[in-house]
């Protein structure tokens, strides 16, 4: 009894977080997207109508109403999490370091490092690895990004050896991949390695350090006027 009542009280303060993340997720996709109430509605109410309109035709409208209510709401479900999706990625669209919050979440077997390179204009490139092989994705200028992704090629060059290296360029121009496709893309490269390859690649790059263990980062605060130090990488 006593495992019972916790489980439920567990339940009962689960649900409470759950709905306040969907309102908060609503209310998110409305600033973006002021139509996705007006959306859902339709979508519900049409789902709902068709379902409810078959059912008298064939003469059992109580079944054909209860199917086309959990319809209406899985509908609406999977038109709202489309939605919101789109709104997130709009607003994170520009913003520094939105390709490092994608490849966080790409999905098992990846990982990632954020910002293993960076120039002084902000210029920077993510590392991923996974069956793939190593993907770089940069973000910023594409013709600085350019020499920054091949500077950072000749750099594993010493380490990791036929490991095939693919290059992504997020951005919406030509040649750019949209950030709403970037984990996508990156699902979609042929997987050519095996577990224990993808092990070794991570522990090679791994000693060979990134931008953030090998920057040497002063104590304290970082005094006024302090500018990022000239070429094309920092260490």
């Amino acid at each position: 009894m006593a495992r019972k009542a916790n489980s439920d009280s567990g339940d009962a303060a689960a649900n409470p977080g759950r709905l306040k993340q969907i309102a908060l997720t609503y209310k998110m996709t409305r600033k973006a997207d002021p139509r996705v109430g007006l959306v859902l509605a339709g979508v519900g109410i049409v789902v709902f109508g068709v379902l409810l309109a078959i059912g008298f035709l064939i003469g059992h409208p109580i079944y054909l109403g209860i199917l086309g209510f959990l319809l209406a709401f899985l509908a609406m479900a999977i038109v709202f999490g489309r939605r919101a999706e789109r709104a997130a990625f709009g607003q994170m669209e520009g913003q520094p370091g939105a390709a490092a919050a994608v490849l966080e979440n790409v999905g098992r077997g990846w990982t990632t490092t954020p910002a293993v390179a960076m120039n002084r204009n902000q210029d920077v490139v993510h590392r991923a690895v996974g069956k793939a092989g190593i993907v770089l994705v940069g973000e910023g200028n594409p013709n600085r990004l350019r020499t920054l992704l091949a500077a950072e090629k000749r750099r594993m060059a010493r380490i990791v050896v036929d490991v095939p290296v693919h290059d992504i360029m997020v951005g919406t121009g030509e040649g750019q991949v949209p950030l709403k496709k970037l984990r996508t893309t990156m699902l979609k490269l042929p997987r050519v390695l095996s577990g224990p390859q993808v092990t070794t690649a991570n522990d090679r790059l791994r000693a060979m350090g990134d931008l953030m263990s090998n920057m040497p980062l002063p104590k304290g605060p970082m005094p006024k006027g302090t500018r990022m130090p000239r070429g094309g990488k920092m260490r």
